[in-house]
């Protein structure tokens, strides 16, 4: 087995484990969405979106962004082998985030009332964020367990604490919403946070580290690179947040908590089900992107493998979603929420440049390169919030969909040519050849949808989603050697 087939296999098997994952997450997100959609409607979801906006709004003006620059820091101490280093950043990080999880929480207890004026436009849920205010701590601590077995690379326990959270999430919080309605938005959002915490931190336990005794000198010297990087992070993600709570209390303004609520049901949609490679693939991305960072010609194979393996799963998935979308949101909401269709429609087309700039953007992160990060995210932060705001001002639900396409392009655009000039990085035309038949395909199946009706729409769908995933097939077989692995797989099942 050639180094590069070592690298593709290596993806496969983070993405198989995480993806395994995600899949699980999606089929209890399914049970949990249905069941909520339907226990408390469009409205009793725009009221959890807004909740949960300004919570992160606050927790992303607080956190430092430790959840993501300290994995480079753990990453880094972990490839030395050091135990004494080792512990000394593992021991650092857990103060710290105690700190800054105690600082959100202060925050938002002090300005309740005036979050609640913001957001909704009255004083009736300022208790509301008063009690959610504890889950500022519970998520920075389990934030920081988190960071902790993703930069040891202990990813077996990373995806044991998602699994077992997320079925205990849906077993403990479903009977709220059952038992109490709207009134149950609260308690779930404390008890799923809560949960979360103890999960992470059982298995964080599980690892054994040096017993070091580290001064508040040290700790303070220690975590400055911490502190320095996260913060120029923390106020990217900031940003981020931002924009995504006043598009939502725009949206809230001008037609209502309902619309809120399906924007955000169709976003969930969006980030959640077609986004899980993302989420499969960045727990083993960043870490082993940091890890060769230092040269251009390695990350550069790096992304570009990334990226094709991204691509290709990614793909058929989108096609999916394209042409059977409306079945989908009848399954996972209600049909209730039929009227995010079209703006999905658009959204997913933007998945395929999310997906192209997502893994080119991860190596200013794995670089270092803190302030040209938070450079790059302003920007286009700001662009997007424009199209956002004009885009539901003219076409409303769908001219967000259109705005998040648009927006995705740009990024794409701007941040090759940014990678290109600082580190000199460029597509492969493996990458490029991979992308265009993709693109073409998702555009045949998007056309498709706006000019055939059903049955005639989903015949002709099926056949371009079925060509995208022989395509798909064909290109992992050549650098993982996809088909010995499932007859392998296949014979193995065949003994038993």
């Amino acid at each position: 087995m050639t180094d590069q087939q070592s690298s593709y296999r290596q993806i496969m098997k983070a993405t198989s484990l995480f993806g395994g994952v995600q899949v699980f997450k999606i089929i209890i997100s399914i049970i949990r969405s249905k069941f909520i959609a339907i226990l408390i409607g469009p409205v009793g979801i725009g009221i959890v979106g807004l909740l949960t906006s300004t919570t992160n709004l606050i927790s992303g003006l607080t956190n430092f962004g430790l959840g993501i620059s300290a994995v480079r820091n753990v990453a880094s101490a972990n490839i030395t082998h050091n135990e004494i280093r080792i512990a000394t950043v593992i021991i650092v990080l857990r103060r710290w985030v105690w700190i800054t999880g105690t600082l959100g929480t202060l925050i938002m207890l002090a300005f309740s009332s005036w979050l609640s004026q913001i957001t909704f436009g009255n004083h009736d849920f300022t208790f509301a964020f008063i009690w959610i205010s504890s889950t500022l701590l519970f998520t920075q601590l389990s934030s920081g367990q988190l960071v902790i077995l993703q930069g040891l690379r202990k990813i077996q326990y990373l995806a044991k604490a998602n699994l077992a959270g997320s079925a205990l999430g849906l077993i403990i919080t479903v009977p709220l919403y059952y038992k109490m309605g709207i009134n149950g938005i609260v308690p779930a959002i404390i008890i799923a946070s809560l949960i979360a915490l103890l999960l992470s931190w059982y298995y964080a336990k599980k690892i054994k580290i040096a017993s070091v005794r580290v001064s508040r000198v040290r700790t303070i010297a220690e975590g400055k690179n911490m502190l320095i990087m996260g913060f120029l992070i923390s106020v990217s993600s900031l940003i981020t947040i931002g924009t995504s709570y006043i598009v939502q209390v725009f949206i809230s303004h001008t037609g209502g908590v309902g619309q809120v609520g399906l924007y955000s049901a169709g976003f969930a949609i969006i980030n959640t089900y077609v986004g899980l490679i993302f989420t499969a693939m960045s727990t083993d991305y960043y870490p082993r992107l940091s890890a060769v960072a230092h040269s251009n010609e390695l990350s550069k194979q790096t992304i570009n493998q990334q990226a094709e393996i991204a691509l290709l799963i990614l793909s058929p998935i989108i096609m999916f979603f394209l042409v059977f979308i409306q079945w989908v949101i009848i399954i996972l909401y209600s049909n209730k929420f039929i009227a995010v269709d079209t703006m999905i429609h658009w959204a997913a087309l933007g998945m395929l440049f999310k997906a192209a700039s997502w893994a080119i953007a991860m190596l200013l992160l794995a670089k270092g390169a803190s302030a040209l990060f938070f450079w790059n995210e302003l920007i286009v932060n700001i662009y997007i919030l424009c199209l956002n705001i004009l885009g539901y001002y003219f076409l409303g639900l769908t001219g967000l969909g259109i705005s998040f396409m648009l927006s995705y392009l740009l990024y794409f655009i701007q941040v090759s040519i940014l990678i290109k000039i600082k580190y000199k990085f460029s597509f492969d035309k493996a990458f490029i050849f991979i992308f265009c038949i993709q693109l073409l395909l998702a555009l045949s199946c998007f056309i498709v949808t706006k000019f055939l009706k059903p049955p005639y729409s989903y015949l002709l769908g099926i056949v371009f989603i079925l060509f995208s995933v022989y395509y798909s097939f064909k290109e992992l077989d050549k650098r993982i050697g996809m088909l010995r692995s499932v007859i392998a797989l296949f014979n193995k099942f065949k003994k038993k």
